[in-house]
């Protein structure tokens, strides 16, 4: 119904730009991959259970989920499920038209057709990547094995090879030492060639000797973009497996059996705590303490189902409390 005003009243004065109400624009979260022009949102997505336990009506449906909250970073390697994550990967990309829109990493020397970092072996590896990829250049290609046997200089000058022939953008290593990450570079310096964009270690709250101390500070030093793997813990840091008959719910129970200890109920314990303080779920906390130490870009964390998926990239918005942190920290030291 339109109100008829008054005879005697005034017209109210046309809005200015100074009175209307600011509008808050969503922009998708992104960080600096490294020291690169590529931004990547703060999760990579992982691709090891696509042709695993998600099938390819489910990868596509993790993929959709993750895309439509502002995911870009995609994680796999010539290995998972013997190529069939790739493929699953560039099927879904092509069929999307997205491929200028996401952030490829994969990894190459563990694959039964090309195993190892030689120049032959990482060569025939990379082309047939792109090739089950359906795409024409791998943004991020990790170094999945660190083999002591083949020369760092050959498996570099390979890589930069790839780079300047524009089949790869950057490069890192996966499960390397600080000391061979420091020969890494002097090497590249030598031999003038790029050097190492980023690495991706074991690294989660159950799990944090390996990375924290020399590695962290090395790829500090060399401004590595650092993307932890088994970010969860192979799931146990989800809070869903807390007794040995929770574990026949994962393909993963050996590895979860390790985590059922006085130490992991108590991390979990704690978990809990900050979770309701936040109002959010334990895993979403797991990566969200990851996310607040230096050096972190993307912890990679993968997913059977969508519904999964959104505890992962809700990490991207949970700000921790400095006491939160704290706490997470004694209870996991």
């Amino acid at each position: 119904m339109v109100q008829l005003m008054p005879p005697d009243s005034v017209p109210p004065a046309p809005a200015t730009s100074a009175d209307l109400p600011t509008l808050e624009v969503s922009l998708p979260i992104r960080r600096p991959l490294g020291q690169s022009a590529l931004r990547v949102f703060p999760l990579a997505i992982g691709g090891n259970v696509f042709g695993w336990t998600a099938d390819g009506g489910a990868t596509n449906d993790i993929l959709d989920t993750y895309f439509e909250h502002g995911g870009n970073f995609i994680d796999t390697a010539d290995s998972y499920a013997a190529g069939r994550s790739e493929t699953m990967i560039g099927n879904w990309m092509r069929d999307r038209r997205l491929r200028s829109g996401i952030v490829v990493a994969t990894k190459v020397g563990k694959s039964a057709d090309n195993p190892g970092v030689t120049a032959k072996a990482i060569s025939r590896s990379v082309n047939a990547s792109l090739e089950r990829l359906q795409t024409d250049y791998i943004d991020l290609l990790y170094l999945h094995v660190d083999d002591s046997e083949v020369p760092f200089e050959e498996t570099l000058l390979a890589v930069d090879d790839l780079i300047r022939a524009g089949k790869v953008r950057h490069f890192g290593a996966s499960d390397h030492s600080s000391n061979r990450l420091v020969e890494a570079r002097v090497i590249a310096a030598q031999l003038g060639v790029a050097p190492m964009l980023a690495v991706q270690n074991h690294y989660n709250l159950m799990h944090r000797t390996g990375f924290e101390g020399d590695l962290a500070r090395i790829a500090s030093q060399q401004r590595l973009a650092v993307m932890p793997r088994f970010a969860l813990a192979s799931g146990f840091l989800t809070g869903k497996y807390r007794t040995k008959s929770d574990l026949g719910k994962n393909n993963r129970g050996t590895e979860l059996a390790n985590h059922l200890s006085k130490r992991g109920q108590r991390v979990l314990a704690v978990l809990d705590q900050v979770a309701r303080e936040q109002s959010s779920s334990v895993a979403t906390i797991a990566l969200a303490w990851l996310l607040s130490k230096p050096g972190i870009v993307a912890p990679v964390a993968s997913a059977s189902h969508p519904q999964q998926v959104l505890e992962l990239v809700a990490a991207a918005q949970v700000q921790l409390g400095r006491h939160q942190v704290a706490a997470l920290d004694r209870v996991s030291d």
